[in-house]
């Protein structure tokens, strides 16, 4: 959305000056969740996206962005996850990089074998090991570094995940 009239300029720069007060309140909610924060974060949503700024682009968009709060309100119920997408886009970025610069795949079985291999590298890099080193202790069969899904099952016993995830 690139506003060419002052007033839309204006209008766009008061909505996202509010937007991003609510996010910093979101990324506070993370550090002390409570249920009196969440509703009162909840209502919030709901005030700042019932914003009728008469400009017709950025009405637009508020309105899509109301219309998918609850997906974009997970936070509120499990504050562990982070408010935003950007890993999952990241990754979906490095796809595409990896198709532009080598021209795609040249079959469907080349194509299951890119999405294997990136989905262990990232999984890999995520446990903090090298791709590299694993790779090369699983090809030989040295075995030297525990199976992923042993590193995933300890990860997962380490992570403090709220009890908001029993009944999810």
């Amino acid at each position: 959305m690139t506003p060419y009239l002052s007033h839309h300029r204006q209008l766009l720069e008061g909505f996202l000056e509010q937007f991003w007060g609510y996010y910093r309140e979101l990324l506070a909610y993370r550090e002390a969740p409570s249920s009196v924060e969440a509703l009162r974060l909840s209502a919030r949503f709901d005030l700042l996206f019932a914003t009728v700024t008469h400009y017709v682009p950025l009405d637009g968009t508020i309105a899509k962005t109301r219309d998918k709060k609850d997906s974009l309100l997970k936070v509120l119920a499990h504050p562990e996850i982070e408010p935003h997408n950007n890993p999952a886009e990241l990754r979906a970025r490095a796809r595409v990089r990896k198709r532009d610069v080598s021209f795609g795949p040249r079959t469907p079985d080349c194509a299951r074998a890119w999405d294997t291999f990136m989905c262990l590298a990232e999984s890999v890099k995520k446990l903090g090991l090298s791709f590299y080193d694993y790779v090369h202790d699983r090809i030989p069969g040295a075995n030297l570094i525990p199976r992923l899904d042993a590193l995933l099952t300890e990860r997962d016993a380490t992570m403090r995940l709220s009890p908001s995830w029993i009944n999810s």
